[in-house]
């Protein structure tokens, strides 16, 4: 990479290529470049960590919801329940993520528990939508995928994903436990939920980045609740 490449390369995070080669008309005719402020990475880096401080100490707020939440899924769990996770554009990778933290804990000697995406399978998520919509993808796979005592876990950034919402209704109907992780205020997923964990960010970047917390906090915990015999009921599943 050429000086010139490089050094418009690196500027590009400050105030992008095209303003620092702007040139102006020297005297004689030639063109001037003009020499940019010198930019401070380190306070730029400062301003980014700084953006996350007020979602994060929002999520620890919320730390009572979120032991009722692992609680109730823990008991699900107890009875032989499934936990079914879904989540449309980015959040469908974070449905997976869940799924395999539950199904294969990256910790040796944690119980291995039920789990399972709806995103996965893109024929039948491409199939429902082109005959049902694109609002339907979850629904349709949780009424004939789904019982009663399984856990619906829809993930949504903006907190008003169609397909997650309706994906959480039709949970709520068939009497699965639901638990929503969302962005936005959690307003609209609050009356399809029972358990709503918000990261209270616009920025899709910091949402994404405190659901990813969440879901480990919320695996860590259903197992804190498997370990205390008694807890979920006589005697514990192994």
């Amino acid at each position: 990479m050429s000086l010139r490449l490089l050094d418009c390369y690196t500027h590009v995070s400050y105030g992008g290529c095209h303003d620092r080669w702007r040139g102006t008309n020297t005297p004689d005719g030639q063109r001037a470049v003009n020499q940019p402020a010198q930019a401070d990475p380190g306070a730029e880096a400062r301003r980014l960590f700084g953006l996350r401080d007020e979602p994060t100490d929002a999520l620890g707020g919320q730390a009572d919801a979120v032991a009722a939440a692992c609680h109730a899924m823990a008991v699900r769990f107890h009875r032989g329940g499934r936990l079914v996770v879904f989540g449309a554009g980015g959040p469908s990778a974070d449905a997976q993520h869940v799924a395999v933290e539950f199904v294969h804990p990256v910790i040796v000697g944690k119980r291995a528990l039920p789990a399972f995406s709806l995103t996965a399978d893109v024929a039948t998520v491409t199939g429902i939508a082109e005959r049902d919509g694109i609002a339907a993808i979850f629904a349709h796979q949780l009424r004939y995928l789904a019982s009663p005592d399984d856990i619906a876990l829809g993930i949504s950034s903006d907190g008003e994903s169609p397909s997650v919402l309706a994906g959480l209704e039709t949970a709520r109907e068939l009497g699965l436990l639901t638990v929503a992780l969302v962005g936005g205020d959690g307003s609209a997923a609050s009356k399809a939920a029972d358990h709503v964990l918000v990261a209270g960010s616009s920025d899709p970047r910091v949402v994404k980045e405190m659901h990813v917390t969440l879901y480990h906090v919320l695996w860590e915990l259903v197992h804190v609740f498997f370990e205390q015999p008694g807890i979920l009921g006589p005697g514990v599943v192994t």
